[in-house]
């Protein structure tokens, strides 16, 4: 008998049209405009198709708007998790007091509880956002784990990117300024860990993973980024990548986003992304040849199973979350 595969989870970070239009500084974002409609059945569909069961992040503002109850309760009726991705979306979560980032975590939690009919134990921060109060927050609450880290010496250069394409006050440039991280994130391993918090507790981190050692990311919007280039250009970078995994023992925690299968018809006010050109056969092709690499070398699992999986082994490393490495 062959060994067990090593474990490996996917999410998918819930991000509506709404909630890019508000980082991005368009006021547009204010009534709140939604693909949901079209996006959550085409990633049910897809997932279906390849037989995963996976991690959905999601927006508590979302799930509080009754219209979306039904589509949003259809993600754990076909198998797969709820994590918290907070109610509001804002990407400075290391802005808020300790008082605000529980009420942003609560609030969140009982309307994904109350659309969905499963309560979050994990969480994502939007646009990896994180500081040691929100870890605290999440502990006491009762989480399992926390996904917000994103070890990669890239996040100077993406919020480049992000602010040069944007209309934004300087006050929203401010908020903005800690957006994707810094330099210092590649310092961060790609493992998992503990952080060690006050009172004697502890919170499981799974960063999404990057690529061991030279820590640049491949989660599925960098790939269709590179598929603009080279399909077989996109192929070898995740191979690669997945190759100094299992190298280096790593088992991923591969990251999808809604436009990832969403075309520029279906969300013109975003075609400002990389990637917004390719036609949706395009994208959709290139989750699935993604998805079916992961899984030649991985068990592919929803994050709270890879969390009680990691969790069972013990041995995992301490880390203050206020230091950078």
């Amino acid at each position: 008998m062959s060994a067990p595969k090593p474990l490996a989870s996917v999410s998918l970070d819930v991000d509506d049209l709404w909630t890019y239009l508000r980082t991005h500084g368009d006021p547009a974002w204010e009534r709140h405009p939604s693909y949901l409609p079209t996006f959550v059945p085409r990633a049910l569909e897809l997932l279906d198709e390849l037989g995963l069961r996976i991690t959905f992040f999601l927006v508590g503002f979302d799930a509080a708007q009754p219209h979306n109850q039904a589509l949003l309760r259809s993600i754990p009726e076909r198998g797969h998790e709820v994590g918290n991705h907070t109610y509001a979306h804002e990407c400075w979560l290391h802005l808020y007091t300790p008082a605000q980032l529980e009420q942003e975590v609560a609030r969140a939690e009982e309307a994904i509880h109350l659309a969905t009919g499963h309560r979050p134990a994990g969480f994502r921060g939007p646009g990896f956002s994180w500081c040691p109060a929100l870890f605290d927050v999440l502990a006491r609450r009762g989480y399992r784990y926390d996904a917000s880290t994103l070890p990669t010496y890239l996040g100077p250069l993406a919020r480049l990117y992000f602010l040069a394409t944007a209309d934004l006050t300087a006050e929203e440039r401010e908020r903005r300024r800690a957006l994707f991280g810094s330099f210092r994130d590649g310092l961060r391993p790609v493992h998992p860990y503990r952080w060690q918090l006050g009172g004697g507790r502890t919170l499981l981190e799974i960063p999404v993973t990057t690529m061991p050692v030279v820590k640049v990311p491949f989660h599925m919007s960098y790939l269709l980024y590179l598929s603009r280039f080279s399909k077989p250009l996109m192929t070898a970078y995740l191979r690669t990548a997945l190759a100094a995994c299992r190298l280096m023992r790593v088992e991923p925690s591969f990251l999808l986003h809604p436009l990832d299968v969403l075309g520029a018809d279906e969300a013109p006010a975003l075609a400002f992304f990389p990637g917004m050109e390719l036609p949706v056969r395009h994208k959709l092709d290139a989750c699935r040849e993604a998805l079916r690499a992961l899984g030649e070398h991985y068990e592919l699992v929803p994050m709270g199973a890879h969390a009680n999986a990691i969790l069972a082994r013990k041995e995992l490393r301490q880390r203050e979350p206020a230091l950078a490495t």
